[in-house]
């Protein structure tokens, strides 16, 4: 089977980190979150992957060859203009053939169980088969309300707490029949979630949704991208990645230079930083090459690649560009 992996957006949500790269190769625990996708497919016996890529497209191609040489094959596509979730899955359907395939929202990082899911889409002869996740509150998302067996009845927008029907979001994992694809109009932005998704069920196609109380986050803001990397070190988010899971605990990538006298917890810290003495750095990610100084305080915050936080300087709840200077 093939992947179909929807990474053509913005990541608006999550400037001005992604100002510089897609949202998509920020790093959970030092490692691309595409490369975490990679690991789950793998893990479930896919080994096929078509990158639906737009936005500063060029910068795939290290992942690209990543994913080749752990002995995937890795295909691209290239949107001029973004095309939405549905429409970039019409951009790739040469890949497709006659073949059942998963498709990922770029931003979903998961552990599901991606057999359980196939099983239940072929059970149920479904042409299309959504992964549901439960929240706290559903009044943030659009939910998904099913039948007895599974099978969609609507989709219901951002509804007030009290009138939710239902606590099961739809997680950005889909499996599809090829015909779903000859559904979406060429060439133009549609989107699968307000478009393709609600005309399958006017029509009653066979749109069916499966929940999962696996690990789910959607990494799509700086809260949540800080999050994640908190859950892969804590083992929350169950990762190689991550040696010792724990409470407070630091993982660091190749050069990276700590003095001594230094306060680290629970931080991810990426190829070239330095920490120098007397700096106090907890639920933080410091990105590629950044640089805390003596007796700087860093908190809860996401630090872009280059950053510099100068002697003293105390930040938190901070998300700063590559290359930034904070100063005293």
């Amino acid at each position: 089977m093939k992947a179909l992996l929807i990474a053509g957006g913005f990541g608006t949500r999550l400037r001005p980190l992604t100002f510089t790269r897609p949202k998509h190769l920020l790093p959970i625990a030092n490692r691309p979150h595409l490369h975490h996708v990679f690991d789950l497919l793998q893990r479930h016996g896919i080994d096929e992957v078509v990158l639906l890529t737009s936005y500063l497209a060029e910068t795939f191609e290290a992942s690209v060859a990543h994913g080749r040489e752990r002995g995937m094959r890795v295909e691209v596509t290239h949107e001029e203009h973004p095309l939405g979730t549905a429409g970039a899955l019409k951009n790739a359907q040469g890949f497709i053939g006659d073949e059942t395939f998963f498709a990922f929202n770029g931003d979903v990082l998961t552990d599901s169980d991606l057999q359980a899911m196939l099983a239940f889409h072929r059970e149920r002869e479904a042409e299309a088969t959504i992964l549901l996740t439960p929240v706290d509150d559903p009044s943030a998302y659009g939910v998904v309300p099913t039948n007895g067996s599974g099978r969609v009845q609507g989709f219901i927008e951002k509804p007030p707490p009290d009138q939710a029907p239902t606590n099961l979001i739809n997680a950005g994992v889909y499996i599809m029949e090829p015909s779903v694809l000859d559904r979406i109009p060429e060439g133009v932005e549609y989107s699968a979630e307000r478009a393709l998704f609600p005309d399958l069920v006017e029509e009653g196609a066979r749109l069916f949704a499966t929940g999962t109380d696996a690990y789910w986050m959607d990494i799509g803001t700086p809260a949540k991208y800080l999050q994640a990397n908190m859950d892969a070190l804590t083992g929350a988010f169950q990762t190689d990645a991550v040696g010792d899971p724990g409470e407070g605990a630091v993982v660091a990538a190749e050069g990276v230079s700590v003095a001594e006298g230094c306060r680290l917890s629970a931080v991810c810290l990426g190829p070239g930083t330095r920490v120098e003495t007397g700096a106090h750095v907890e639920r933080s990610v410091l990105l590629a090459e950044a640089v805390v100084e003596r007796g700087a305080r860093v908190v809860n915050s996401i630090l872009g690649k280059g950053t510099r936080i100068e002697a003293g300087v105390s930040i938190e709840g901070e998300t700063l560009a590559d290359e930034t200077r904070v100063g005293g």
